[in-house]
């Protein structure tokens, strides 16, 4: 059970780190390295900061009914939402590299625990 939740921690943690991306998207989109034309899919950074504040607050969310129910659908939830998460940061790639790769690999270890060790956890609904 403790890697599901670590994986729930994890998905808190990552939900933070997308929600913080994306409110620096919003407020601040000079803070990145390249003008929006230099990213996978063009788009303003404002749009990608939403994007991801929500992305972000979903996935914490998630994470939390991972780590208080631990039940099969928010682990179901929560690989999907680790899935999404790690495309998002694939397709901003090019804004924050190294913030980038460190979601991405973050998000492995959550697809990784909720799916190999999911099982482990039983709940009496």
């Amino acid at each position: 059970m403790g890697w599901v939740v670590f994986a729930g921690i994890m998905m808190i943690l990552i939900g933070t780190f997308q929600a913080i991306a994306g409110l620096v998207g919003i407020f601040r989109d000079q803070y990145f390295l390249v003008t929006n034309s230099g990213l996978v899919i063009t788009a303003d950074y404002t749009k990608w900061g939403w994007t991801h504040l929500i992305l972000g607050v979903v996935v914490a969310l998630a994470g939390l009914a991972v780590i208080m129910r631990g039940a099969l659908w928010a682990r179901i939830l929560g690989v999907v939402l680790a899935g999404l998460s790690a495309i998002a940061n694939l397709l901003f790639l090019g804004a924050y590299p190294l913030w980038s790769i460190l979601v991405i690999a973050m998000d492995i270890v959550v697809i990784f625990a909720l799916v190999v060790h999911g099982s482990e956890v039983t709940v009496k609904d």
